[in-house]
């Protein structure tokens, strides 16, 4: 099933929800605008961000790495009447851009966009959060991690992207980067906070729920 990755993925945006036009529009112009447009979360794994807020009904989201903002508006179909989100990203040359697709979605009122080292901001945002969605430096994940795990109430969800790294975990010399990973997914899995599991969606989603 397997050995034609490009038909299964078709197979699987085919049988989930379709994108809305939003987030088709941003889909194509991340694609037709930027250099790294694959680390756009994209419509298969926007539905599963999607669908896990929705089971949260979170009132208060953190996101680490706003990319284009496309995650950002699939988080944020899950939040509760009045909940907000908090989106960090440290590329202000996107801002713009990206702070106009919030404008035009029906949640502008409820994302709080910020740029900045992720860091210092998240030291200035006061409470805990529902749901954490961590996509930014992967060399920096387990330190996002320990600084937010204890403000996740019971029941929260922390998800961590690009923990499969394109394989490499599994090979016998990983590289920094890759040992990093590797290093953070060993860690969680003995983190007696949390029950985990990783999906093998796209690059790899961690998805960890605080007991």
């Amino acid at each position: 099933m397997l050995e034609n990755e490009d038909a299964l993925h078709a197979y699987l945006e085919k049988t989930c929800d379709p994108e809305n036009e939003l987030l088709k529009r941003i889909n194509r112009e991340t694609y037709l605008k930027e250099t790294m447009p694959h680390m756009l979360s994209g419509h298969f794994q926007g539905r599963v961000l999607s669908m896990l807020s929705k089971l949260v009904r979170p009132k208060r989201i953190l996101e680490i790495g706003t990319f284009t903002g496309y995650a950002t508006l699939c988080l944020a179909e899950g939040l509760e009447k009045g909940g907000l989100l908090y989106t960090i990203d440290i590329n202000e040359e996107q801002e713009e851009r990206v702070q106009g697709y919030f404008d035009s979605s029906i949640y502008g009122d409820q994302i709080d966009y910020r740029i900045g080292d992720a860091a210092d901001i998240i030291t200035q945002i006061d409470g805990g959060f529902d749901l954490v969605f961590i996509d930014a430096d992967k060399k920096r994940n387990l330190f996002y991690f320990e600084a937010l795990v204890d403000r996740v109430p019971s029941g929260g969800l922390i998800l961590i992207d690009n923990v499969l790294w394109k394989g490499k975990v599994l090979d016998e010399n990983p590289d920094s980067q890759t040992k990093k990973i590797v290093e953070l997914n060993e860690t969680l899995a003995r983190d007696e906070r949390v029950e985990k599991l990783i999906l093998p969606i796209r690059d790899g989603l961690f998805v960890l729920r605080k007991k």
